[in-house]
């Protein structure tokens, strides 16, 4: 041992585990006198201790107890080479074989200089083989915690009884502590016990970088192989990657709670193995390009929606291991199927087994709450002015992308991230620098971490949900924007939804709500959102918003899905709203799937996979949904008659699709249209067919144009508008 550490204080910090520097003194060393070798052994509650030298299979005999503590020593005063060797002891009775910890050193692994945006390759719990001194190598689980203001830290779980006395882990004097523990492998429980600056015992933490978690009430965390699944996707993400997002092309997510789309008869949630079987055909069937999931980064109360996550490497355990959540991606692939994936990097509980306070000080959070915490969700914000914060934050994300192979993340709550003074009052928070309110910590790193993204896999989304006018939150951050891929259009929700829930009396007085979005529709990329957040706390269902009898509430909200899927923006509903859930969201019930025997859920749901299928077969819906030239009014001030009809091109103007709504329940005989090219019109898509559960108001398929000029167009059609409906029409080539 050094000689500046006394072999008393040594023992001392054993035996309060506030040693931080146990391979000084533990394993195999040179004595004192340097003419010999000694070896030290720390193993509390154990009766007697024999070691075998494994290279040459030879019994050495029995360790002397240093007076009545748990430290073994045995001298070899002619020995001058380092040798490995082997532990037998018996501990309450019973006799056990194992390596010794301390023969390990992990200097190979502190002489790496760890990747700043993969910290899972370096912290954590590893599987990996390690050489032993003197000869010989063991695999088992290298330990790695990031906590600079720690006195000391201990490895526990289900191999060591969880006591903190058995398994100190070394510092490295640059905030990183490890310990190997030879034998151990994928399945170990395990947490940190960690003493405070001060030597105060601080709540038994769950580890940050945790790939894999146990449920309440344990939390703790648990050893995962990373290299055992194989996947079959390797097709599909080159090609995400080598041709890029795009934002051409067509996004149409179903977003889903894993918890609630669909349970077993006794309650309990699908797997993500059952959900694979399950809700990927349903997919299919209604033509979805896209799942958005809820967080499933590992969660403590479920009635957060995962929005709260305690653990932002691991998917939650409630679903079956990573493993599974690795199957379900992968099956998602196979299909043509894009999975996107809600990531909260703006704030975290204070569960106690989390990162709050997670090494006796604001490791995570900012140490101010003016500034760190988060009056809406009582919750922790992240100091993103702390380098290894913005790394951890960082390497969460990537690792979702290239350990799940995840398309896309849809970044929660940014508005909050971005304000300083969000949800508070004046004195209740604190200016940045130059007195204002931007938070120029949180915006380096949202434009730091989308560069990282999109430099290592051009093909992954990144969608901000933002509701405030912050500018080009999508462009990229060359251009002075956040570099998100895309931005939830929160105001395009807001207004139509307060249009839609208005009688159609009333709905001349908000014309604007329903076309003012086209304002602003093409300053960012957006997404219209139809979430879970418009179902929830008292809002009702989105069927429940729709005025009139039920058959009025089912043709307005046909109306509305169509004249959403013909609005430019990529597109997002909220499952059960496919066909029409009637009562609101509860995370605890699965859907009400019996809907579906009444006809008009049925032709519901049908209108759904039809628009869905539309969507994505006609390029003037989706080719330039981020441009303005693949939008053009036809008519937008009709009121009075609530009827507005516009154009949506594709990249080859040629190919364009009519659209005409109608927003009240008076049918609209002779009303005409301004069209761009003369001819005959197919009646691609009418929302108050009989198949979906409408009148079956129209025009017979196909309407042929008359050379009568309107709207700035060389002809017209005269349509007889079927009420509260939408038409698509296309040129019948």
């Amino acid at each position: 041992m050094k000689k500046n550490k006394s072999k008393k204080r040594f023992l001392q910090d054993l035996v309060a585990a506030e040693c931080a520097v146990p391979f000084q003194g533990l394993g195999l060393h040179e004595s004192d006198d340097s003419a010999g070798l000694v070896l030290r052994c720390w193993l509390p509650d154990t009766e007697w201790v024999e070691i075998t030298d494994t290279a040459r299979r030879r019994e050495l005999g029995r360790m002397e107890r240093l007076g009545n503590s748990d430290l073994f020593v045995k001298a070899f005063p002619r020995r001058k080479k380092l040798f490995p060797y082997r532990l037998r002891f018996c501990r309450h009775g019973q006799v056990f074989e194992d390596l010794d910890p301390y023969q390990f050193r992990t200097s190979a692994f502190e002489r790496h200089q760890p990747d700043p945006v993969r910290l899972h390759d370096n912290l954590g719990a590893t599987l990996v083989s390690l050489a032993k001194e003197g000869g010989g190598r063991a695999e088992g689980v290298l330990f790695s915690v990031y906590a600079p203001s720690a006195r000391a830290i201990s490895v526990i779980g289900d191999f060591n009884a969880w006591d903190g006395r058995r398994h100190p882990m070394q510092s490295s004097f640059e905030g990183i502590w490890r310990l190997f523990i030879p034998g151990l492998d994928a399945g170990a429980l395990y947490k940190f016990e960690i003493k405070g600056a001060s030597g105060n015992l601080l709540p038994i933490k769950s580890d940050p970088l945790a790939l894999y978690s146990e449920q309440p009430p344990g939390n703790a965390s648990i050893v995962y192989d990373r290299h055992g699944y194989q996947w079959q996707d390797a097709a599909w993400c080159a090609r995400r990657d080598e041709e890029g997002y795009r934002n051409d092309r067509p996004v149409s997510a179903y977003e889903v709670h894993p918890a609630s789309w669909r349970r077993h008869p006794d309650g309990r949630h699908l797997s993500y193995r059952e959900l694979a079987d399950e809700l990927i055909p349903y997919l299919q069937g209604l033509g979805y390009t896209h799942v958005e999931l809820m967080p499933v980064m590992e969660h403590p109360f479920e009635g957060s929606w995962g929005y709260q996550p305690t653990a932002m490497f691991a998917p939650t355990s409630r679903f079956g291991p990573p493993d599974d959540f690795k199957h379900f991606v992968d099956r998602c692939h196979q299909v043509g199927i894009g999975v996107i994936l809600d990531w909260v990097p703006a704030h975290f509980p204070g569960d106690e087994h989390g990162l709050a306070q997670f090494d006796g000080t604001a490791l995570y959070e900012h140490p101010d709450p003016r500034r760190g915490w988060h009056p809406d969700w009582n919750t922790y914000i992240y100091d993103y002015g702390r380098r290894f914060v913005r790394e951890f934050l960082t390497s969460s994300a990537l690792y979702w992308v290239e350990e799940f192979h995840i398309d896309g993340l849809r970044v929660d709550a940014v508005a909050s991230m971005l304000y300083l003074d969000y949800s508070r009052n004046a004195g209740e928070w604190l200016p940045n620098i130059y007195g204002g309110n931007e938070n120029l910590d949180a915006i380096e790193f949202i434009k730091d971490m989308n560069v990282t993204l999109h430099r290592e896999h051009p093909g992954v989304m990144t969608i901000a949900e933002e509701s405030t006018a912050w500018p080009k939150v999508s462009r990229p951050t060359y251009d002075g924007g956040l570099g998100f891929g895309y931005k939830w259009n929160m105001g395009w929700m807001h207004d139509t939804l307060s249009y839609m829930s208005k009688d159609p009396i009333y709905r001349k007085y908000h014309h604007g709500d329903l076309t003012f979005s086209l304002v602003y529709a093409f300053d960012e990329h957006f997404f219209l959102p139809l979430s879970h957040d418009e179902v929830v706390h008292g809002k009702g269902s989105l069927i429940g918003k729709m005025p009139g009898d039920e058959w009025q509430k089912h043709a307005n909200l046909r109306l509305y899905y169509a004249f959403m899927y013909a609005h430019p923006g990529k597109k997002l509903l909220f499952m059960g709203q496919e066909f029409g859930q009637i009562r609101e969201w509860n995370h605890d019930l699965q859907l009400d799937w019996y809907l579906l025997e009444n006809p008009r859920h049925a032709g519901l749901q049908r209108l759904v996979s039809d628009l869905n299928n539309r969507y994505r077969s006609e390029p003037a819906l989706h080719e330039l949904d981020c441009a303005s030239e693949g939008f053009q009014w036809v008519e937008h001030m009709d009121a009075d008659q609530g009827v507005i009809s516009f154009i949506r091109y594709a990249a080859n103007r040629s190919d364009h699709v009519v659209i005409a709504c109608n927003m009240t329940p008076v049918v609209r005989e002779g009303y005409r249209v301004g069209v761009p090219a003369p001819g005959a019109y197919r009646e691609s898509l009418n929302t108050d067919a009989a198949l979906y559960g409408g009148s079956n108001v129209g025009n017979q398929g196909v309407v042929v144009t008359e050379p009568r000029p309107m709207h700035g167009q060389p002809a017209s059609l005269c349509l007889t508008l079927p009420p509260l409906a939408a038409l698509y029409l296309c040129p019948d080539e």
